[in-house]
């Protein structure tokens, strides 16, 4: 990865200051930052405490080494790194203080082109976070059938005109950019509704990045999983950024033996954050803590 490509990965962590005190970081703690990014929160996981270690996770490569290499001011023992999706992680025993993951699509992989997650510019339909994998957007929307389409949109992206879009794309397709794509889904929509504020285009795109990389379903084994990997009393931080994730970590969090929720109502970016850095508007906190053996056994 170049210095510049590097640089282009960077972006602001969101809800940093709530992450942190949620989080409790103790000197000498062991943290998992299961989508590490660019780094961001990780960096601040760092210089909270000191002697902290961190084991971080990432399914794509390009994430992995510019968070390398924003970290790189740590000394190699605190840092460990895999290129893996967090539903497939095994911690092989260890336990952590804390368990951080920051859901989503990350501001340089919108805005990287050649990804596909956009369809501000033309891109062939990718729309993979982990590109060794070989589902593609394109593989979707050129292969799959009607009715298999339409449930995606509408239960990915809840589109109410899901039907009408499949229907549109089966006629219209193959599709090779992402830009023939967004067109073709404007058509489905009435003149007004196609210049508006939101892009008519959009829950598709959500909903078929949601499908491209199995997002909600990778969602739940995590969420079932990591709290094994806490320490008693340890802390697991979810950040969100639409209603689907957010209502399943809510639920998850709510059914769980061995977590206590200690937010009850999801932490919300303030206006000074929101202004700073308008990804935060829609992000959506929420913690809980590992129960402690004596909690349990009451």
């Amino acid at each position: 990865m170049t210095r510049e490509e590097k640089q282009l990965f960077f972006h602001l962590p969101v809800l940093t200051e709530a992450v942190i005190q949620g989080l409790d970081i103790k000197e000498n703690g062991h943290y998992l930052d299961a989508t590490v990014g660019g780094g961001g929160h990780s960096e601040l996981i760092l210089r909270a405490a000191d002697s902290i270690k961190i084991t971080a996770l990432d399914q794509d490569q390009s994430a992995i080494a510019a968070a390398q290499g924003r970290l790189a001011f740590a000394n190699n023992n605190s840092l460990e790194f895999y290129h893996i999706n967090f539903a497939e992680y095994d911690p092989q025993g260890q336990q952590f203080d804390g368990i951080l993951a920051d859901l989503g699509v990350s501001s340089t992989q919108l805005d990287t082109a050649n990804r596909g997650f956009s369809f501000q510019k033309e891109a062939n339909l990718d729309m993979r976070m982990n590109q060794d994998q070989s589902l593609t957007a394109a593989e979707i929307i050129n292969h799959w059938d009607e009715t298999t389409l339409a449930d995606i949109f509408y239960h990915y992206g809840e589109e109410r005109q899901s039907r009408k879009i499949a229907r549109k794309i089966l006629q219209k397709r193959p599709f090779h950019t992402t830009t023939e794509l967004a067109s073709a889904i404007a058509l489905c929509f009435p003149p007004q509704k196609r210049y508006g504020r939101i892009h008519p285009a959009t829950r598709v795109f959500q909903a078929l990045r949601i499908a491209v990389n199995n997002e909600l379903d990778n969602l739940k084994t995590f969420l079932e999983i990591a709290p094994h990997w806490l320490k008693p009393e340890g802390k697991i931080a979810i950040i969100s950024f639409h209603s689907l994730e957010d209502r399943i970590v809510k639920h998850s969090f709510r059914q769980n033996p061995e977590l206590q929720v200690i937010t009850k109502k999801p932490i919300i970016a303030k206006s000074e954050e929101n202004r700073q850095n308008p990804r935060a508007r829609s992000a959506k906190l929420r913690i809980a803590q590992k129960n402690s053996p004596l909690f349990s056994d009451c």
